[in-house]
Order: C-alpha cells, then sequence, then structure tokens
C-alpha cells in the first residue's frame, strides 16, 4: 500500500497530466505555427520527443527530476502561447473585412459599417457596407434565430431587433475568418481566429444560411421587457466597439455565438445561471423557454414547427419584404412590423 501511495499514484497523475499537456501542446502548434511545413513538422516532433523525456523521468529518476524538466517545458511554450495577440490588421474575408461600431446620440442610433451583401453563392456577391440610422424609440421587439447545418446539438445563433417602422437589424457574433481560410471548430479553441460582431440586414444573414448554404433556421420571437431590449442593443453596439478598439480571439467555448450574449445579458438579468445548452447551442430555444423567454401558451415543439422560416426565406429571397414575409405564421407576430 505505501508504495502504491509513494511510488505509483504521484507518477500516475504526473504521467497524466503530462500526456494531456503532450496533445494539448501539439494541437496548439500545429494550428498557429506559422512556418514551413517541414518545420512545423519538426519543432511538433521535438515537442512530443521531449514529452516522451519527461515520461521517461518520472518512471526512472526522482520525481523531483521530472517535475522540473515538466516545468520549463511548458513554460517554454506557454511563453510563446502568450506571445500570440489578436490583430484588427489581417487581409480579411469580404464579409467580415469590415467591422460594425456606432454610436447613441439622443436617442438615434448610427451604425457603420452595417453588411447588406446581396448572396448567390459563398464565392459569388455583391459587397455592401452601410451606414445606417435607428431611432430607438421605436425599438419594439426582440427575435431568435437558431441555423442548423449538421447536429441539432449544433446551431449558430443570430438575434434581431424590430423598430416600428419595419427595419431589422440583426446581430451576429461570427469568426473573423482571414482570405481563404476555412472554419475549423479545433483551431478555434487555438486562437485561430479573430472575434467578430456584424450588424447586417436580414435579407443578408438569414438568406445566406437558407437559400445559399442549405442550412435550416428557425425564428422566434422573444419576450422580454422593452429596456431590457433596448439594454441588450445598446450592449451589443458597445461590444462591437470594444473590439475595434480591442481585438480578441473567438473560442468554441468560452467566446462563441452564445456565450458572448450570455454574458451580456447578465448584466441585465440577475441571477442568468450558465447551462450547458450555451454549448450545445442547437438546444438554446429550450433554455429560453425554461426562463420564461419565448411566447407563452406554446409548447416548444410548436414554437418551433411554426418558427422553421426556411422555406419561406426561399419563397421571399430578394423581396423587399423579406422580414415580413419569413414571420408569417410565427407565434407573437402581430404583422405591425
Amino acid at each position: 500500500m505505501n508504495y502504491l501511495l509513494t511510488f505509483i499514484l504521484p507518477r500516475g497523475l504526473l504521467s497524466l497530466i503530462v500526456l494531456l499537456s503532450l496533445v494539448w501542446g501539439a494541437l496548439a502548434l500545429s494550428y498557429r505555427l506559422t512556418l514551413p511545413g517541414y518545420l512545423s513538422w519538426a519543432l511538433i516532433g521535438l515537442w512530443s520527443l521531449a514529452g516522451v523525456g519527461v515520461l521517461w523521468l518520472i518512471w526512472a529518476r526522482p520525481l523531483i527530476w521530472a517535475v522540473v524538466a515538466y516545468a520549463v517545458l511548458m513554460g517554454v511554450l506557454l511563453l510563446w502561447w502568450q506571445s500570440l495577440q489578436p490583430s484588427n490588421q489581417r487581409l480579411w474575408a469580404d464579409d467580415v473585412a469590415q467591422m460594425t461600431h456606432g454610436r447613441i446620440e439622443d436617442n438615434q442610433l448610427f451604425l457603420d459599417n452595417v453588411r447588406n451583401f446581396n448572396w448567390r453563392s459563398d464565392e459569388d456577391y455583391d459587397v455592401r457596407w452601410e451606414s445606417r440610422r435607428y431611432d430607438l424609440d421605436k425599438l419594439k421587439s426582440i427575435d431568435l434565430f437558431t441555423s442548423y447545418w449538421g447536429m441539432p446539438a449544433i446551431a449558430h445563433v443570430l438575434v434581431s431587433f424590430g423598430f416600428e417602422d419595419g427595419q431589422q437589424l440583426l446581430f451576429s457574433v461570427e469568426i473573423r475568418k482571414e482570405k481563404n481560410e476555412k472554419y475549423s471548430e479545433i483551431g478555434g479553441f487555438f486562437k485561430e481566429f479573430e472575434l467578430s460582431i456584424v450588424a447586417t440586414d436580414e435579407r443578408d444573414a438569414v438568406r445566406v444560411r437558407t437559400n445559399v448554404r442549405g442550412e435550416d433556421v428557425y425564428l422566434y420571437r422573444l419576450n422580454m421587457p422593452p429596456e431590457a431590449i433596448r439594454e441588450l442593443l445598446v450592449q451589443y453596439v458597445e461590444q462591437a466597439n470594444e473590439l475595434v478598439e480591442q481585438p480578441r480571439f473567438y473560442n468554441t467555448v468560452t467566446a462563441n455565438c452564445t456565450t458572448i450574449v450570455y454574458h451580456m445579458l447578465q448584466n441585465i438579468v440577475d441571477g442568468l445561471k450558465f447551462d450547458h445548452r450555451l454549448l450545445l447551442t442547437g438546444y438554446l430555444p429550450s433554455y429560453v423557454g425554461e426562463l420564461g423567454g419565448l411566447q407563452a401558451g406554446y409548447s416548444l415543439d410548436e414554437l418551433r414547427e411554426a418558427g422553421r422560416i426556411t422555406e419561406r426565406a426561399k419563397a421571399a429571397d430578394q423581396s423587399p419584404e423579406f422580414s415580413r414575409l419569413i414571420r408569417q405564421g410565427v407565434p407573437g407576430w402581430l404583422g405591425q412590423e
């Protein structure tokens, strides 16, 4: 028993820590090294060999030798990791090339770089970035979009604010891709992308998902007090402005399309608890429903069925009435927008 407690157990635990660190470090190097391919693979191989050396020290030499070697190895890696800083100065993909920012004057919201692309395909589109003005006194509604492209547990989440004059202002938290860069869930853990908050026209951000990318999109009218709707919109603008001044890395778990909004709402709703459905974003509507944030008098299945706008969006296509047409039959929408 003493041998187990004094030799096997501590070395086994340290071995597990080293193995996990080796995997994390190898992935970080593979996603973030910008060296030519053969040099990157050489460094990853060197890292792996050094880790194997630490594992050998754990079992063949006094434990303090392995602890010191591991501390040095991780210290070097973490110094490199901390040197990786987000930037707004890269060659960005067209759809995130500009950064939304705005200001409020006398209850008027002035936004620059509102995206309003006309998409024909992911490679064929008309680039339009616009400056727009919104009257906050006419802000009246808020909608949640969830867009699915594969697994039911994963969806992209978008939030749209409605005004009495029929305008819809949609915000999407996006990765800020560079030219010819592709999204990677794993890369999102390793500082591969910057974070972007983009304000768009609904015919842009919704239509590109339904009509171009073949995603399945659902719309839910949210139940929020007017003052909370306004505060959330203001926070979106403030967060977008902060990203202009101080770029951030996207993170698949801690800084994504739902957790960013969750942190905003924490400043508005007291005692808002974290929930696994903030990570499994496809199930987010059930979490919102449990908080009383969906339309009363309907089951979640009824709201989901009535809120499936995919076919309506395809039919509306480039109509100037796109936002009104996709909302036909959605509970809570009174046809007055």
